[in-house]
């Protein structure tokens, strides 16, 4: 393996890195302002879009699992597998 790629491999790792721990933040600051703030949550939101406080949670909840999903597939995954190639060029 070239130089050249082994450093692009190492730049993209990092950045894959930093975007897998922006991502699961993101996801644990949601889950935090629902947690603590629920009611205010389902009031507001409930207002604007007429839905009942099960609809909310069950919406929040669908997209925490999509997030968390898409984070591990689009940066845990590739993180990992460009760290597997490196070690094995080594």
């Amino acid at each position: 393996m070239s130089t050249q790629l082994t450093e692009w491999l190492e730049v993209a790792s990092r950045i894959l890195l930093r975007c897998w721990i922006f991502g699961f933040l993101v996801l644990l600051f949601w889950f935090g302002v629902f947690m603590l703030a629920e009611d205010l949550v389902c009031r507001v939101h409930g207002a604007m879009f007429g839905l009942t406080p099960h609809e909310l949670k069950v919406i929040h909840y669908c997209g925490m699992g999509l997030l968390k999903l898409a984070v591990g597939c689009f940066f845990l995954f590739p993180w990992l597998a460009i760290r597997m190639v490196l070690s094995k060029a080594r």
